[in-house]
């Protein structure tokens, strides 16, 4: 609900806040007053478009802010956080610049927003009704959402199975052209797959194999140089005649382990020493043991070296393609594996996903008619009630219906188009809303259809201009009585010259003009029971003070208070 707007430097009005309450809010004042630039200021709050031409003389901007109570949890609010803006205990303030030079700024919850975000978020807050105005209702979209809110529970119920049918279908159908349309793909991707997981399957891969292969290679290659270096140690170790060495390493520590073990008893230190050449004995004569050992055991392979090496290469090769170690080449086959599976079981799902697709449309068929015929009982109902209201509303020739086409193609709600027409009478044809009617006949017309849809349009602020225009006497009694009706379920803001719409008004703002002489400015003032007299007498008979004026005034006061009491 719109708590207050403030405007500041929009035609006529210098500065003015309004202030505004649930229910039925009238807006009046003289003629040029500025009344219409409150609607002109709620219509650029909600997005509409900026007219650097409505700016205010000698102003460099217009400025209009509104304040909102708004559900947290509703679409509203969580688009408001999407954009980054904020709530302050459910409260939303929005605002719109519009300067002399044409430039156009918007702010939503404390932090600056497109100007379409306020034309978004209008959809959900306020239906703005005027000549000037773009109309909510005029969209065939919105008509359609009305229409099936009107139609009631079991258009609703019938609506949610068609929209999960409806969902599941374009899931199947999106599945079912990649499968189809991707075949030729996926069966290359299988042949790659496929080959590659033979290619590793042959190699017949160990984990840690490449090290070890490194390691042979290495030994192999060298085994000459390994096998001469362990005979030369081996023989500076223990010696051998052959060599020619005279001097070995067994042959001197023997020396010395002799010379110590004589006097070994006269010094424990020198004991020690002579242990520990006991112990260099012992390990060297070990070396020299393995060391014959290791130069038997070195072997010059050709036919092995090469061996080794083409399955390094093969490995290398692998490794360029699949992974880096043979782990990794491994676990690519694994994941390949799965996936072939799931390419050489597309035929099973499609066949699966195409009997599913034809069921599902068969349900949507069924679902779709039978939105339609609801649709059309619908239609009907609500084409009388509204052409009831405008007989009513000094239209009484005037009639709307429903046009509802049916077309082949499956849509989110079915397969209708919905469009509400106008025939002002008898002899014209129906046509669209805003081609069979005039401005002041349109707004009669949007209201006769707000009070049929009302408690089924969720829209919970709807703003009126002009609507009694070219009516009077009793046609603007019915047209207060009907924005008094609507204003039960919804808040209601009408500008009007007609003290018979005035007069059933919850509250009652004015309008008022001042002059110095320079500027014309405006101010909005809220009447009290007092105020509202002499406003209505005013619009009554021309003078606030009349007292003819005054008891007519009284009178309508009354009889509309009486009114509404009755519900």
């Amino acid at each position: 609900m719109l708590e207050e707007v403030r405007i500041q430097g929009l035609g006529v009005i210098d500065d003015a806040v309004v202030e505004l309450s649930p229910g039925f809010t009238v807006v009046t004042g003289e003629t040029g007053a500025g009344k219409t630039m409150v609607v002109t200021g709620l219509g650029l709050l909600f997005g509409g478009r900026a007219d650097p031409q409505r700016v205010r003389p000698g102003a460099s901007r217009a400025v209009v802010e509104g304040r909102l109570t708004v559900d947290p949890g509703s679409k509203v609010a969580r688009r408001v956080e999407e954009a980054g803006g904020e709530l302050d205990d459910g409260v939303l303030i929005i605002s719109r610049s519009v300067s002399a030079e044409g430039r156009s700024r918007a702010s939503v919850g404390g932090r600056s927003a497109p100007v379409s975000l306020l034309a978004y978020l209008a959809d959900d807050l306020v239906a703005v009704h005027g000549q000037s105005d773009q109309q909510r209702l005029l969209r065939t979209d919105r008509q359609r959402a009305a229409l099936d809110r009107y139609a009631g529970e079991e258009l609703q119920k019938t609506l949610g199975a068609y929209t999960a049918a409806y969902r599941r279908h374009q899931e199947v159908s999106a599945e079912l052209t990649e499968l189809v349309t991707r075949a030729r793909e996926r069966a290359q991707e299988a042949d790659l797959l496929r080959f590659g997981i033979e290619e590793i399957a042959a190699a017949e891969l160990r984990p840690g194999e490449e090290a070890e292969l490194l390691a042979e290679e290495t030994r192999l290659a060298h085994a000459d140089a390994l096998r001469m270096a362990a005979t030369t140690a081996h023989e500076a170790l223990v010696g051998d005649p052959a060599s020619g060495v005279e001097v070995d390493v067994t042959t001197l520590l023997a020396g010395a382990r002799q010379a110590l073990a004589a006097v070994r008893q006269h010094d424990t230190t020198l004991a020690a020493l002579a242990d520990r050449l006991d112990e260099v004995s012992y390990m060297i004569s070990d070396a020299a043991t393995e060391l014959a050992s290791y130069a038997e055991s070195v072997d010059a392979d050709p036919a092995r070296l090469a061996a080794v090496q083409e399955r390094r290469a093969l490995l290398a090769q692998l490794s360029r393609k699949y992974g880096d170690t043979a782990e990794e080449i491994l676990a690519w086959a694994e994941d390949a594996s799965k996936r072939l599976t799931e390419l050489e079981g597309d035929d099973e799902r499609i066949e699966q996903l195409t009997a599913e697709e034809a069921e599902l449309r068969e349900r949507m068929t069924e679902l779709a008619d039978k939105l339609t015929a609801i649709r059309t009982q619908a239609a009907e109902r609500f084409g009388a009630a509204v052409t009831e209201e405008l007989t009513a509303l000094a239209m009484p020739h005037a009639r709307v219906s429903v046009r509802i086409r049916t077309g082949e193609e499956f849509g989110p709600y079915g397969r209708d188009e919905v469009e509400l027409l106008l025939a002002p009478h008898p002899s014209a044809p129906p046509l669209p809303l805003h081609k069979g009617a005039s401005g002041g006949e349109l707004s009669r017309v949007m209201l006769a259809i707000e009070v049929v849809f009302a408690g089924a349009d969720p829209v919970p602020t709807f703003v009126f201009d002009e609507v009694d225009a070219g009516v009077g006497g009793k046609a603007a009694v019915e047209i207060g009585r009907r924005l008094a009706r609507l204003a039960r379920s919804a808040q209601v803001i009408v500008v009007t010259h007609l003290p018979q719409v005035a007069a059933f008004a919850d509250v009652h703002l004015v309008v008022e003009k001042s002059s110095d002489g320079m500027v014309t400015s405006s101010g909005v003032i809220r009447l009290d029971r007092g105020g509202r007299v002499r406003e209505l007498s005013r619009m009554l008979a021309g003078m606030e003070d009349s007292e003819l004026g005054q008891a007519h005034a009284e009178e309508l006061l009354t009889l509309a208070e009486a009114e509404r009491n009755r519900g």
